[in-house]
């Protein structure tokens, strides 16, 4: 059964249709180069962390939000990161305060996916097992993205030999400027 739930985690991610979760991605991995990929795993593994805290307690009825402000939430958490790319401070910041944002963003995406989950789980009596086989193909599932992202920034930067401050510029705006439009879309 847990190969279900590592299936969903990892569809989860990849769907087209929740392109906001790709989105948010995207966002956090622009205002880092390629050769930084550690650091961007262990922001994904942060925000992996906060998805699966509030998954788990929106599934067990600990904690309950309204899925239209969740809905509203999670382009605005997309927004708050890409203007964050683009200030001065976000590249003196210790990176524990990036890990830290990525792990409450992710908190807040868990809600987004909550009520689906605990439909799923909950009637098949295998909470914890689901829930860590889910959360282990998000992780996968993000993994995938961020190579292909970071992919693009090893062209942009050594094939392309084009201005690094000008990829997490270009990739920051993008992501705002959907993210804004999420937002009123969902206003």
């Amino acid at each position: 059964m847990w190969k279900v739930y590592l299936e969903l985690g990892f569809d989860h991610i990849l769907d087209i249709n929740g392109y906001d979760h790709i989105l948010f991605l995207v966002a956090l991995c622009a205002l880092y180069k390629w050769t930084q990929w550690r650091e961007i795993f262990l922001l994904a593994t942060a925000f992996t962390l906060g998805h699966s805290l509030t998954l788990a307690l929106a599934s067990l009825e600990v904690i309950n939000m309204s899925s239209k402000l969740v809905e509203f939430l999670i382009p605005v958490t997309i927004l708050m990161t890409a203007i964050f790319n683009l200030t001065s401070w976000s590249k003196s910041i210790d990176i524990k305060i990036h890990y830290s944002m990525a792990a409450l963003f992710g908190l807040i995406h868990g809600m987004g996916f909550s009520g689906y989950f605990k439909s799923l789980v909950m009637e098949d009596e295998s909470f914890i097992s689901g829930l860590f086989s889910f959360n282990i193909g998000v992780e996968l599932g993000q993994l995938i993205i961020i190579a292909l992202i970071m992919s693009l920034n090893f062209l942009w930067i050594k094939v392309l030999k084009l201005n690094p401050n000008y990829w997490n510029i270009l990739l920051s705006i993008s992501a705002g400027f959907v993210s804004i439009m999420l937002i009123i879309e969902r206003i």
